[in-house]
């Protein structure tokens, strides 16, 4: 029996043992820990019980530190104060290998279906509201109850994320633990660490909690929940929804990050940069070799001076759909062969770093052109700091958060609510952008007045000259309820991309239909002089990517070329002159897009691409030169 206890083991630590060294989980529990998850183990109710406790008088602790005013409050949430205490006679010993303990999950879910699952899951809205102290009496649910859970939800939950999966899998999930779990409360010096666990065998999540030291009946059970966080101001921060304070004395300027921060990226992207190297100069009547893996390439590029090679040593063109890497060895050995990629142009693509290198045109709060953006990671003190200012002054203050480096509006959330934005921090990077609360709207004869999204392609010829075109055709998305400031998670009404979500419909207007009736709306703002405000803010925008030297700017390497697609809104502003005025807001800028509507209604379109980029052509082609 002991070898099979042995192979179990083994077994199991072959499957989790990376994530309990990522939790710092005691070697000496595995064992025990494996035992209890096979055998569904859930003891804790033989070592601890939980307490109700009278809340102490806030009056009294007025000119405590804000650390020992928390120790004194002891729970997160509105109503009854408990915490919870150990209760087994013996204590408990942490050097003992079974003081290792299963915690249950009451409501696992996705942000973005929290408000759905406590419509419609039965018992669900009024398990947490007990839990979160919120008073519901009745048995339907009722939108207020609901709406006071969704708020204080930020208080309790926690979260994990899957490694493995489609992008959509790997969304953070979120999760509150049950009525024990969520009871443990905060200390500076925790007696516990708590940690969650996916246990692949059942597929299913447990929070696994240990003792840090010894602890004798009576002592309290609490853990640190700003775990890992030594910085005092961060921790403050981050312990912000459950001690609320100002920040006010924080200044909210974000300048350029330093360029060790450009550097580190550079290192973490594991990207070599090139050698210098004379541009490659070619035959006028040259037929090109391209080897490409992307099928959108390979069904629509018909012009006769590119051939297709399935040899990547031969090709003259590389035009790759993943990242490439090692431009040094490609400028050592083959300086003349083009590649549809710039070196660090991840400054354009990924949204914090796009964020700090447009502070180069518009100083510490950013261009007019793009919505005022903090990196949650690095400049979340500044960001609380804006946060209450604005607060203070009866300012909108509704925000978005993006991960760094997910399309389609994947994790993506619509919030006013503080504590919210401070908890999404520790799902995965994210930057916070200001919610544009007044956004040039559409008039669908069939909803009214929607949001819009407008996508332009540019082509990157080169950083340095910097040559930049763009297509002229673009490309629009609407929402499919008439837009207002409310039902934040409706995502028919906040979000514009439909093409992805299942059984939404998908409103399509070419731009060539789209103008007129545009310009029939507004007719104060035709659209030539829109666009000539949108190809301005693309250009001060390479203008600025291409300024520096790489790592802290793109790469001049003169065998790039490059298509992005650019996604931006319109939002209602004030010139400085005093009049209303459309002002582009760039929200994204998307590498190797999803080219697949130019190609159904433009053939010609990877014919214009590649004549522009890789010839230097463009007469006959649809495109026009913004710098």
């Amino acid at each position: 029996m002991a070898g099979d206890g042995e192979e179990d083991l083994a077994a199991f630590v072959a499957l989790h043992g990376a994530a309990l060294r990522a939790s710092r989980v005691p070697t000496q529990y595995w064992e025990s820990l494996s035992r209890k998850l096979r055998g569904e183990v859930f003891d804790a109710g033989d070592y601890f019980g939980i307490m109700q406790v009278e809340e102490v008088d806030e009056e009294e602790e007025v000119d405590e530190e804000m650390e020992e005013q928390f120790k004194k409050k002891p729970n997160p949430g509105n109503g009854p104060c408990f915490k919870v205490i150990v209760t087994n006679e013996n204590g408990l010993q942490a050097s003992n290998p079974d003081s290792v303990f299963l915690v249950d999950h009451a409501w696992t879910y996705r942000a973005e279906h929290a408000r759905q699952q406590l419509r419609r899951v039965p018992g669900l809205l009024h398990r947490m509201a007990n839990l979160m102290g919120v008073h519901f009496h009745g048995e339907v649910p009722d939108e207020g109850s609901i709406e006071q859970v969704l708020q204080e939800m930020w208080k309790y939950n926690q979260t994990y994320q899957l490694s493995q999966g489609t992008a959509e899998e790997k969304v953070p999930v979120w999760y509150i633990m049950d009525e024990f779990g969520s009871r443990i409360q905060h200390s500076d010096q925790p007696s516990f660490a708590a940690a969650p666990l996916f246990y692949m065998p059942q597929q299913i999540a447990y929070t696994v909690l240990w003792p840090l030291r010894d602890l004798e009946t009576g002592d309290e059970v609490t853990r640190d929940y700003a775990y890992g966080e030594t910085d005092r101001l961060i921790r403050k921060c981050v312990l912000l929804p459950w001690v609320p304070t100002e920040v006010l004395d924080v200044n909210c300027f974000t300048p350029e990050p330093p360029h060790e921060h450009y550097q580190a990226i550079l290192a973490e992207n594991k990207e070599k940069l090139p050698v210098a190297i004379n541009p490659p100069v070619y035959a006028k009547d040259k037929v090109f070799k391209v080897f490409t893996d992307i099928q959108q390439v390979l069904n629509n590029l018909t012009h006769p001076r590119f051939v297709f090679t399935d040899n990547e040593g031969e090709a003259d063109i590389l035009y790759n759909f993943s990242h490439f890497k090692d431009y040094r060895k490609l400028s050592e050995e083959r300086p003349e062969v083009m590649v549809n990629q710039f070196p660090c142009e991840n400054l354009l693509t990924v949204k914090d770093c796009l964020a700090s290198i447009a502070r180069r045109a518009g100083g510490p709060d950013g261009p007019r052109w793009l919505p005022r953006t903090f990196n949650l990671q690095t400049e979340l003190p500044q960001f609380i700091s804006y946060f209450q200012q604005r607060e203070r002054r009866g300012e909108d203050n509704h925000w978005i958060c993006k991960p760094w480096n997910l399309a389609r509006s994947l994790d993506t959330h619509i919030t006013n609510n503080l504590n919210s934005i401070i908890r999404h921090r520790e799902s995965s990077p994210k930057v916070v952008c200001k919610y544009i609360e007044e956004p040039v709207l559409f008039e669908r004869e069939d909803v009214g007045l929607v949001k819009f999204d407008v996508r332009y392609v540019v082509l990157l010829r080169s950083a340095r000259p910097l040559q930049l075109y763009s297509y002229d055709v673009f490309w629009l998305r609407f929402s499919n309820r008439a837009f207002s400031l409310d039902d934040l998670d409706d995502y028919e009404k906040h979000f514009t991309v439909m093409n992805y979500a299942p059984g939404v419909t998908l409103k399509q207007v070419h731009c060539e239909d789209f103008i007129p009736l545009f310009e029939k709306q507004y007719p104060e703002y035709p659209w030539t002089t829109v666009q000539a405000s949108i190809f301005k803010a693309f250009a001060e925008l390479f203008q600025v990517a291409s300024s520096k030297p790489a790592p802290f700017g793109i790469c001049d390497y003169p065998s790039s070329r490059a298509i992005y697609a650019i996604d931006l809104m319109l939002k209602w502003d004030t010139s400085r002159d005093g009049k209303r005025i459309m002002q582009p807001q760039i929200l994204e800028v998307n590498f190797n897009p999803d080219c697949d509507r130019a190609c159904q209604y433009h053939p010609t379109f990877f014919n214009d691409v590649f004549s522009t980029l890789f010839l230097d052509e463009t007469d006959n082609c649809h495109v026009t030169r913004i710098v």
